[in-house]
């Protein structure tokens, strides 16, 4: 247990038997009365965000949780197969407790969240940028370079992402895997 004060971004707490991450947080002393701690909650299963006030001093169940790395394998039906790193130990992660999960690619390292206790996996995050080659989209046209405009590309994930007209079929380019936006071309 720890007390409402020592939230901060990042902590991880048992609330209505759902588990939520902290995303923001702030202290605030109103003129009146006592001080109360406004956060900013995400529920790990859904992703939705809420917001709580809690008076100081009072008591909220945390949850000790576990980031580790693991490769993926393949897919399995429904499911995703991971690999520990270190005891080559495998799990299978259903798609909807993956981030980025559009993007991912055989041999991609993603950041597996683990409650401690249970040892249960609470969502797994890919990295925040991933290189992916284009595998399909129509050319660029000569001179079309100085607008902003996009086009559809597919990637090698067979994922569609809005690229600019100067990206063609078998660049590299790098891309948000939380947004699924180019960032760039990959310079090779």
């Amino acid at each position: 247990m720890i007390k409402s004060q020592d939230i901060k971004i990042g902590t991880c707490i048992r609330l209505d038997g759902k588990l939520y991450f902290c995303v923001d947080f702030q202290h605030m002393k109103p003129g009146k009365g006592n001080t109360i701690m406004r956060t900013k909650l995400k529920d790990v299963v859904t992703g939705r965000t809420l917001e709580r006030r809690f008076d100081i001093g009072v008591a909220i169940e945390d949850v000790r949780v576990e980031h580790r790395p693991y490769q993926y394998l393949y897919k399995e039906g429904e499911d995703y197969i991971f690999m520990n790193q270190e005891n080559y130990d495998q799990i299978p992660i259903m798609k909807d407790l993956i981030t980025g999960v559009d993007f991912m690619k055989e041999s991609d390292v993603c950041d597996i969240v683990f409650d401690a206790s249970t040892e249960t996996v609470l969502f797994a995050e890919m990295p925040v940028k991933t290189e992916l080659v284009v595998t399909y989209t129509e050319p660029g046209e000569k001179g079309n370079t100085a607008t902003n405009a996009m086009k559809e590309a597919t990637v090698e994930t067979g994922t569609m992402v809005r690229v600019p007209l100067f990206i063609n079929t078998g660049d590299k380019i790098r891309v948000d895997t939380r947004t699924g936006e180019y960032t760039e071309r990959v310079k090779e």
